[in-house]
């Protein structure tokens, strides 16, 4: 079965993902979705300083947005802000110096955004990584998932009050198409049992992704929840993650311009928040978020029990909060 799922993937990949198939969906884009100004509205985005986030970034900011940078890296941060600043001339540009992979760290960090600032309209989460071999977070997680999965659950989690305060909230997630490959395991959910595959790691983070959309958008009906796949495109995170993938496709890769394209569409545009919240999107339109026959859809209980056990990982992560709450409760 996984054979068959890769041969059908890497199939309607080079068809849809690739420079051509972003070329051949923006025939049918509406040109007025982006022609918006989002003075006064403010957006995070993680993992802002390069690649499809830093994309986002710039053209948020060139539409006026107040634009908060999640960045683990300071001085590449700031460099990138300089760029935004510059090129677009809005100055209303942020930086925050957070690594997803430091579970508790992120938790921290959205307490403070939390109790610093009035509202958030927008967030985007952007940041992940692929490590090829398993190592552990200073929480004792495994650091794909605690990047991908754990610090994606914990800073939206956290920041859900703030949104739900804010005009027409959204929360956009860049998974990726390789998800379509995994059926989550909720048996398995660090990646400790068996061969170590990094690659098929990050997708099985990437499903979970998609999962969490899914079951978010079901219990926060104020906010508008969207997951996406940005296609093939030729960011850093590629060409040092997946370098042989990168050589292979070459001049077919996206640029991150078209990887960040939906992102931007789902962040900005009217359009998008008249969609059904927790949708999976590709080139500015919902899409199946399992292939046909692949055997990847989970049950009730799965899901259930991979939102519980999310839930018990907070809880050992996070301390009290001043006031003596939780932010999550025990299951």
């Amino acid at each position: 079965m996984s054979l068959y799922r890769n041969a059908v993937w890497f199939l309607s990949g080079i068809h849809q993902y690739t420079r051509n198939g972003y070329e051949a969906a923006s025939k049918d884009f509406e040109p007025q979705d982006l022609s918006v100004s989002v003075v006064g509205r403010s957006f995070m985005i993680t993992g802002a300083n390069s690649g499809i986030g830093r994309a986002t970034a710039m053209t948020i900011a060139k539409k006026g947005g107040t634009v908060h940078m999640v960045c683990r890296n300071k001085d590449k941060a700031e460099e990138a802000r300089e760029d935004i600043v510059n090129q677009s001339g809005n100055t209303e540009v942020h930086v925050h110096v957070v690594d997803l992979s430091e579970t508790h760290k992120v938790w921290e960090f959205a307490e403070a955004f939390k109790k610093q600032h009035p509202s958030l309209n927008v967030l985007i989460n952007n940041a992940g990584c692929m490590v090829h071999k398993r190592e552990l977070n200073a929480d004792g997680l495994e650091k794909n998932f605690a990047t991908n999965t754990m610090g994606v659950y914990i800073l939206t989690q956290t920041l859900i009050p703030l949104l739900q305060k804010s005009r027409d909230p959204r929360v956009i997630t860049v998974s990726s198409g390789g998800m379509l490959v995994q059926k989550l395991r909720v048996d398995d959910l660090q990646s400790e049992k068996g061969h170590f595959d990094g690659v098929m790691v990050y997708a099985q983070n990437k499903r979970q992704q998609v999962v969490l959309t899914e079951q978010w958008a079901k219990a926060n009906p104020i906010i508008h929840f969207s997951v996406m796949h940005p296609g093939w495109a030729d960011t850093p995170a590629v060409s040092t993650s997946m370098p042989q993938f990168h050589h292979m496709m070459g001049e077919r890769l996206r640029s991150v311009e078209q990887g960040a394209d939906t992102v931007v569409w789902l962040a900005l545009s009217r359009a998008a928040a008249r969609t059904r919240s927790g949708q999976f999107f590709q080139d500015r339109r919902p899409v199946a978020a399992h292939l046909p026959l692949a055997w990847t859809r989970s049950s009730a209980e799965e899901v259930q029990s991979f939102m519980s056990q999310l839930e018990t990982l907070a809880f050992s992560v996070v301390q009290p909060q001043p006031d003596g709450d939780q932010l999550f409760d025990p299951p």
